[in-house]
């Protein structure tokens, strides 16, 4: 289906060149983890913005969802508040069929299925959070724990 959300990867030079002008990025280089940096991209203010999925915790199942913090179920959340603008470039497809393990295909399957569900909330709650830090600069709770669009998408237009 063409509205679909779709996971993706992102390229970690991509990530790390980032994270130098913004705390909010998670740098995932490798570790112990198997777990890769992927997450869902949709389209705002004509640029791709990738959010990242986190695993979903223990901590987790007592969180509220709000406007920025979305429960994949308990397979996964997505933070909105640390989504960046991406060049089509610095994607990963992600091909769930091809996922060898098992158990972490059918959490992606599963995943996939829930982000497409809830995907209109998704995007929506996505405009919510980029407009009010374009409004609020740092000045309320939210735009405070949320990226500074505005930086990171000239930063995304310079990246070569």
């Amino acid at each position: 289906m063409k509205n679909n959300i779709r996971i993706y990867g992102v390229k970690d030079s991509y990530v790390k060149y980032l994270s130098q002008y913004q705390e909010h990025l998670f740098l995932h280089e490798g570790g112990s983890s198997r777990r890769k940096y992927i997450g869902v991209v949709f389209e705002i203010n004509k640029f791709s913005y990738f959010a990242p999925l986190s695993s979903f915790k223990t901590k987790h199942k007592k969180m509220k969802e709000s406007v920025d913090f979305i429960k994949i179920k308990d397979y996964a959340v997505i933070n909105i508040n640390n989504m960046i603008p991406i060049p089509k470039g610095q994607l990963i497809e992600l091909n769930i069929n091809t996922e060898k393990d098992p158990h972490y295909k059918f959490l992606l399957q599963a995943e996939s299925r829930e982000i497409n569900r809830r995907r209109d909330r998704i995007r929506k709650n996505a405009e919510i959070v980029y407009n009010h830090k374009k409004r609020n600069g740092s000045l309320t709770p939210l735009a405070k724990r949320t990226n500074d669009f505005e930086m990171l998408e000239k930063l995304s237009r310079d990246f070569s």
